[in-house]
């Protein structure tokens, strides 16, 4: 296939084989920023919670290892240049259309050292990472590679320092913009680095960072939380107290979330709901959840215990909070919806999925136009005719209300990075 580069200065066109990866979302588009996100919390998940994921393990590994050799060939296809994303979201947007019968351009998108981005180069580092410690004991060529792969990416993230979106522009924004900066993913990709390898040159990078932001949100674009709470398990399991900060600061992040914490900034709905952010506010409910459920865990291996204040927390604080939002989100709620499909008696039946909404091509062989999806799919109100068993959605309103409306995106639209943050919580309360 051929594809074109924006930024090759001839008017050549890339040759590169970028096939396989994730689509984001309900989309038929390759956004790397979210794609790396996604494999860094499954792998995580999978090294936390693998012993309890029975037969699913060699699934999960499966689901890490199609992303990875995605993210091998981006990374390892040019040098000097790290493939980030194909697909013009711009023109996929504005087309709905099975992935089957797609036809629009599948411009490619990189960053180089003349259009950094550190940001998305950090992430693909982490995953990389993560992904090589899942696969260390199984496929021990394998993790090197990509270990190998990590620091390479690694070590482009930190000489060329910019940010993806200001190289990128409309390629990537108002989609996966990243607002947050760069800086919180160089410490998360040094945080995964440093447990991979073990090695003096990360952690002695991640201490050159100076302050972190005080966050109270972990999602794809935010990764201080998350870097916090990986970094505190030296301090908490290792006894390490040159991580201290770190545990201090997942300790004050958990401040800000915890309900009755006098440190809170965390809003839940009246059926209990962690409330973030309007716009498909169950990715930080999974993300955090994430946390929650993995800090209790280090704190409840070493018996150990914090103050918010007045608030006295113990591992169970954290875990019992972590396991009232799956609950909620697998359907005990005020509205009885699971908001994972397919899972109870009532899900989310009109997501805003492309695949799910229009009918398969054994029920319907001949194309469907870019144009020709919107009528009679995409505006109808029937039930979308394939289940997309296991997405998880944008999820309710701030009242615990879902319309399950297709073209209501924010809270009908399932992610990849919403699902893959929830595996290891599952898998853990599964016990």
């Amino acid at each position: 296939m051929h594809f074109k580069n924006p930024f090759s200065s001839s008017k050549a066109r890339d040759q590169v084989d970028l096939t396989g990866g994730y689509y984001d979302a309900g989309d038929n588009v390759k956004f790397n920023f979210p794609m790396a996100f996604t494999t860094t919390m499954l792998s995580w998940g999978t090294l936390e919670y693998g012993k309890r994921m029975g037969p699913q393990l060699q699934e999960a590994r499966a689901a890490i290892r199609w992303a990875t050799d995605y993210l091998l060939k981006c990374a390892n296809s040019k040098p000097g240049k790290l493939y980030v994303g194909v697909g013009d979201p711009n023109v996929d947007h504005k087309c709905w259309e099975r992935p089957e019968d797609m036809d629009t351009v599948r411009t490619v998108y990189s960053v180089s050292s003349s259009n950094p981005g550190s940001d998305v180069a950090g992430e693909t580092a982490a995953a990389l990472a993560a992904a090589s410690l899942v696969f260390r004991r199984v496929d021990p060529k394998y993790s090197r590679l990509l270990l190998q792969t990590a620091r390479k990416v690694m070590a482009f993230a930190i000489q060329y320092r910019g940010a993806y979106s200001d190289s990128l522009g409309s390629a990537v924004c108002p989609f996966y913009c990243s607002y947050s900066g760069y800086k919180d993913e160089l410490l998360w990709g040094a945080a995964w680095l440093f447990r991979a390898t073990n090695d003096a040159y990360y952690y002695n990078f991640l201490k050159t960072l100076g302050a972190d932001d005080q966050p109270d949100i972990f999602s794809w674009d935010n990764k201080y939380a998350g870097a916090h709470v990986l970094l505190s398990r030296m301090a908490l399991l290792g006894k390490d107290k040159n991580f201290e900060q770190f545990k201090q600061e997942a300790e004050s992040f958990m401040c800000r979330i915890l309900r009755n914490s006098p440190y809170s900034t965390t809003q839940y709905t009246q059926g209990g709901l962690m409330y973030k952010l309007p716009e498909s506010n169950l990715q930080y409910v999974t993300s955090i959840s994430f946390l929650l459920t993995t800090y209790g865990k280090y704190m409840k291996a070493k018996k150990q215990t914090f103050n918010c204040g007045s608030l006295f927390v113990t591992p169970n604080s954290l875990i019992g909070l972590a396991k009232r939002q799956v609950d909620y989100i697998l359907g005990e709620n005020p509205i009885k919806m699971s908001y994972m499909v397919g899972f109870g008696r009532n899900f989310p039946k009109r997501i805003h999925h492309r695949g799910s909404s229009l009918p398969s091509l054994a029920k319907h062989p001949q194309s469907i136009g870019c144009d020709g999806g919107f009528q009679p799919y995409f505006y109808s109100s029937n039930p979308n005719p394939n289940v997309l068993v296991g997405a998880i959605v944008g999820g309710p309103n701030q009242n615990d209300g879902f319309p399950d409306d297709r073209s209501d995106y924010s809270h009908s639209e399932p992610s990849t990075y919403i699902t893959a943050a929830l595996v290891g919580p599952l898998a853990y309360f599964s016990h």
